[in-house]
């Protein structure tokens, strides 16, 4: 996890963990291959599970095999940290479809596969001892209408109703995730500050409401961001907070699907700044969820896998406070017409490249089925 999220410094390299790893999928694969039929088509899904397919031939399966990676695929120099990576990569190999969230997740696997393994990508696919690999961008989606239809049900109305009265007349900025170091949670707030300072005239009249869904508490990582992120915003909420104002509204534990919508619909502008993220479906569902008549804006970081399909978005850089500061003061002050025409066009593709969409377009490849798969859109091509 560290590591594919560029976080070098937090990986650990331990000869037990690599044993461990191919044993884990060495016991998938025994449990998993007298269950499969002669026809299955066979999808393995994110990095635990990067071995499988290897694992599988060894035992004599022939069938169609796929893999999907949720998360980023690091860049080459990055991913050679790791002391076998080339024999992760080659186990990839032994699948017949290799599906990335983004573009350039793709492009920095096909940068690794011609440096390091010497291969040609060519345009009817990857040949590694004999065997052909198919290699694509399938960036996953959301149930873009039953999420619509989530922000008007009787929970999602209730907490738009509590949240507007909360509000008493403020904007409200939103960001919702697990509480992770890849998703820029230290970078967010320090950026709010900076728009504090750099736009007075915004005290009291927007707050920010960051919900940070505990996760992975045992590790020490974890444990230290979420030190941090209480002081930070500590720190804030004394500085600029007056009796009847608090600047960061800062909310440790998970809440209901329908309670989000109606936090989503109520909220101005959806902040969604990850470091690092394979696609980041927080920024689909704050869409998803808005008022057509009155929809808020979607900030959005350029390193989450959706900025290349959402690009109607507010795009920042995550690293840089001063930008984030200038682009949430801007999301702030759109006007109407604009923030309903970005909003439309982003809800097209929510609804357009939706989770079945993502199915259809990844299992059509897997078979082969390429002449009736539906034509990608914009951020979605394949490399076979």
């Amino acid at each position: 996890w560290p590591l594919f999220h560029s976080r070098t410094d937090l990986a650990a390299y331990e000869r037990s963990f690599d044993a461990g790893y191919e044993r884990v999928n060495r016991r998938f694969a025994q449990t998993l291959a007298p269950l499969i039929g002669p026809e299955d088509l066979v999808w393995i899904h994110d990095y635990h599970l990067i071995p499988l397919a290897q694992e599988l031939r060894r035992l004599g399966v022939t069938n169609r095999i796929g893999f999907f990676l949720h998360i980023p695929w690091p860049g080459p120099r990055t991913l050679m940290t790791l002391p076998q990576h080339q024999r992760l990569v080659e186990s990839l190999l032994d699948y017949d479809l290799v599906g990335f969230q983004s573009q350039d997740a793709l492009a920095a696997f096909g940068e690794y596969v011609s440096r390091e393994l010497g291969l040609t990508i060519k345009d009817d696919g990857i040949v590694f001892e004999g065997r052909k690999t198919s290699v694509g961008a399938f960036p996953i989606g959301i149930e873009g209408q039953a999420f619509a239809e989530l922000a008007s049900s009787p929970v999602a109305v209730a907490a738009f109703e509590r949240m507007r009265q909360s509000q008493a007349g403020r904007s409200m900025i939103i960001g919702v995730d697990r509480l992770d170091y890849s998703k820029g949670l230290e970078e967010r707030f320090v950026a709010y500050e900076q728009m504090l300072a750099d736009h007075p005239d915004l005290a009291e009249r927007v707050f920010l409401l960051q919900i940070a869904t505990p996760s992975r508490d045992a590790v020490e990582a974890y444990q230290e961001i979420r030190a941090r992120l209480d002081a930070i915003s500590g720190r804030i909420n004394g500085a600029y907070a007056t009796v009847d104002w608090v600047p960061i509204r800062y909310v440790n534990r998970s809440h209901r699907r329908d309670e989000l919508a109606g936090l989503y619909r109520a909220a101005q502008v959806g902040l969604v700044t990850p470091l690092r993220d394979g696609m980041n479906l927080v920024a689909k569902e704050y869409i998803a969820a808005q008022d057509p008549e009155n929809p808020g804006v979607l900030v959005l970081s350029r390193y989450a896998g959706a900025a290349e399909q959402m690009t109607d978005a507010l795009i920042v850089n995550p690293f840089s406070r001063e930008e984030m500061s200038e682009t949430l003061a801007r999301a702030l002050a759109m006007p109407l017409e604009e923030r309903q025409r970005r909003w439309r066009r982003l809800m097209d593709g929510v609804l357009a490249d939706d989770v079945t969409a993502w199915r259809d377009r990844f299992v059509g490849a897997l078979i082969r089925d390429h002449a009736t798969a539906p034509a990608p859109s914009a951020g979605r091509s394949k490399i076979s």
